[in-house]
């Protein structure tokens, strides 16, 4: 059975218990803000507080996605209220998405459980475009013989590309395509995924094949 690691800052990573669905046991921990204090086996989840007891929630982000241990970590930002910016802020540190308010086990279950199935509905099939290739199977993508270093959000956003190239695809046409309408998302959301897709694929050695159409939206030209 796989182990799905969830871990919460604050208290209530404490209180909660595991729970089984499927072929996969979710496990609940507290997030510290020195990282897990448990041996981390298995796809991590992470909730992080806008305001920690001893740390900024931004910070704790970027701690994250620096310790090797959560950086592929599914991050998901609690904010305290709906704001534009703190939701810009959050995404720039590293979190993949964010709810508004108090969490409780219903709702963390609800989120990670529907992701878990989005994730699932990946087929077995690759998509070959140029030197492009994305395996849904694997969650991998690579350019040549590089490897695209990818988090979740990114890899969806390359493969929704990748099924629709040379097309103009506007910010609302991505949040739909990603499944990211509710809640409703801030369309600047996009430009913070397409700065992120832009530098794994340049490290890659792809170049820019993403190209902003002003005021329309991005294409991914064909190579």
């Amino acid at each position: 059975m796989e182990v799905v690691n969830i871990f919460l800052t604050g208290k209530l990573g404490e209180t909660l218990e595991d729970f089984e669905h499927g072929n996969a046991r979710f496990e609940f921990a507290r997030l510290w803000s020195s990282g897990p204090k448990r041996l981390v086996e298995g796809p991590v989840w992470a909730f992080v507080d806008w305001v920690m007891d001893d740390l900024a929630g931004l910070e704790m982000c970027r701690r994250l996605r620096a310790d090797p241990r959560t950086a592929d970590a599914h991050i998901t930002m609690v904010l305290e209220n709906d704001d534009a910016e703190d939701r810009r802020r959050a995404l720039k540190a590293g979190a993949d998405d964010y709810v508004v308010g108090t969490l409780d086990r219903t709702i963390v279950l609800d989120r990670v459980l529907a992701l878990q199935s989005k994730h699932q509905k990946y087929s077995a099939d690759q998509i070959q475009l140029g030197p492009l290739q994305i395996d849904m199977a694997a969650l991998r993508a690579t350019w040549g013989d590089a490897l695209i270093d990818l988090r979740p959000n990114e890899f969806r956003l390359l493969r929704f590309f990748a099924e629709n190239p040379n097309q103009v695809l506007s910010r609302e046409d991505l949040i739909t395509g990603l499944g990211k309408q509710e809640p409703p998302m801030d369309e600047r959301t996009v430009d913070v995924w397409i700065g992120r897709l832009r530098s794994a694929l340049k490290v890659a050695g792809a170049g820019n094949p993403l190209r902003t159409v002003r005021s329309l939206g991005y294409v991914f030209d064909a190579p």
